[in-house]
């Protein structure tokens, strides 16, 4: 049985997000799709945004703006 645990993320473009997750991660990413202009293209862009986990209670994530 998987112990699902929730957490709020804190800043970013994901700000006041809650998710659940296993084993508390030390790093989520987030990712949103990005339109692609170029008609014949099947490229697939997503915006990447990295949330690190705070210390204390209870469980939640910071954006880490600093991760290129």
């Amino acid at each position: 049985m998987v112990d699902w645990e929730v957490a709020t993320l804190g800043g970013g473009p994901a700000d006041g997000l809650t998710v659940r997750v296993v084993d508390r991660p030390s790093v989520l990413q987030v990712v949103y799709p990005c339109a692609v202009d170029t008609p014949a293209s099947e490229a697939q862009v997503q915006a990447l945004y990295v949330y690190r986990r705070r210390n204390g209670e209870p469980l939640s994530y910071g954006f880490d703006a600093a991760t290129p």
